[in-house]
């Protein structure tokens, strides 16, 4: 996605008009559009001033996708009892299918003792509660993928 589509999108997300975001900043509606249209490019403080008014960060603002902050709205507003209920190896077993094939596979009793060993460390070494341990766990396993 282009820088225009971005800001054009960041704007609709917040609910603004090119009049109002123009107001705000001091500049005609016109320079907004030329912005959203990829005519002209804001400089770096006016860039600012647009992601605090649209409530992102620059970085967000540059590559904002309106998908995926809809999609972490979501995740944001579903109450802890409502994703207890959520079987998110299901639900993810959708795009990856190896999830759901997984335990017919692998013996997962061979691998349980030496992560449970792994969790505990973090435990003591560091304070973690269960899950937060488990979520470290998940991030140092994820970064040998990358």
């Amino acid at each position: 996605m282009d820088l225009g589509s971005s800001l054009f999108n960041a704007r609709k997300k917040t609910g603004l008009s090119q009049e109002e975001v123009a107001e705000k900043l001091g500049v005609s509606r016109q320079t907004i559009s030329k912005w959203e249209t990829n005519e002209t490019l804001a400089d770096i403080r006016q860039s600012k001033r647009l992601a605090v008014l649209y409530r992102l960060s620059l970085d967000e603002l540059i590559d904002f996708d309106v998908d995926v902050k809809e999609i972490e709205a979501v995740i944001e507003r579903t109450s802890d009892e409502t994703q207890k209920k959520i079987d998110w190896t299901k639900m993810w077993a959708k795009k990856y299918p190896v999830l759901s094939e997984y335990p017919q596979q692998v013996q997962t009793d061979a691998y349980t003792a030496p992560l449970r060993e792994l969790l505990d460390r973090l435990k003591q070494e560091h304070g973690y509660c269960d899950l937060d341990a488990f979520l470290v766990l998940k991030d140092i396993l994820a970064k040998l993928y990358q």
